[in-house]
This record gives C-alpha cells, sequence and structure tokens, in this order.
C-alpha cells in the first residue's frame, strides 16, 4: 500500500472542475443536475449556474449526476441504473467504470475539499484510518 497524503484543494481547483465539468457537458442534454449529498451538492449548485440546468432534488433519468470523490462507490453504486443519467465525480480513488472523473488518485490520499475544515478532516482521517485497522484504503 501506498502513503498516505493529506491533500488540500482550493476554491480556485474547484472552478477549474466546474469549468471542465461544464466543458464535457457541451452539446449534451441532461434533466437537471443532482448532486449527491454533501459533497457534490457544491459541484451541483455551481454547476446549475454555469449550464442553466435545474438543481435537482432527486436524481431522475437524464440528469447529470455529480459528486466531490469516488471512493468506495456506495452512494454513486446507488444510482447506476438510472437511465440516459451521466456520472461525474472530482476526483476518484478508482479508475472510472461507468462514471467520469476528471481526476484519479491513490486510494491512500486524503482529500480536503474546499468547504471542508481541514483540521476537523485531519481528525477524521485518523478516525478512518485507525477503524480500519491503520491501513492506508
Amino acid at each position: 500500500m501506498g502513503t498516505s497524503t493529506l491533500r488540500q484543494l482550493s476554491w480556485d481547483d474547484f472552478d477549474r472542475a466546474v469549468q471542465a465539468i461544464a466543458a464535457h457537458c457541451v452539446g449534451r442534454r441532461f434533466s437537471g443536475i443532482h448532486g449527491i449529498p454533501r459533497g457534490g451538492l457544491c459541484l451541483a449548485v455551481a454547476l446549475s449556474h454555469r449550464l442553466g440546468l435545474p438543481l435537482l432534488a432527486d436524481a431522475r433519468p437524464g440528469c447529470l449526476l455529480v459528486d466531490d470523490v469516488y471512493e468506495t462507490g456506495l452512494t454513486l453504486e446507488a444510482h447506476r441504473q438510472l437511465p440516459d443519467a451521466q456520472a461525474v465525480v472530482w476526483i476518484s480513488k478508482a479508475e472510472p467504470q461507468w462514471w467520469l472523473a476528471l481526476e484519479v488518485t491513490s486510494a491512500a490520499d486524503w482529500i480536503v475539499f474546499p468547504w471542508e475544515d481541514p483540521e476537523a478532516a485531519a481528525r477524521d482521517e485518523q478516525l478512518y484510518r485507525e477503524s480500519r485497522g491503520g491501513s492506508p484504503c
């Protein structure tokens, strides 16, 4: 297993991620945008404004489904069979299969998004790793 890295993303990184997702969506028609709570909501709101699409409270067919990170896949997997939907994550800790990712990183990396408290994130990382016997994955 690789060594753990605590990586803090900035609001400028966020703006670039929104721009990249929006560029991917040019020429595509979506019924709206649904963000997976919690981290996906920030992306969904920004993309809703950027693309002029409604922000959806629930995922529905034909929507753009966004999340901040694909880690275990549990939250995104629940929407896998949604007809004509496109799933996009900012950071994926696994090679994308049926979803798109702006960036793929090591499963050992601990990502701190701009809307998160870095001190709380460091504590969360420590608790997470301790709960798994100190393993970085």
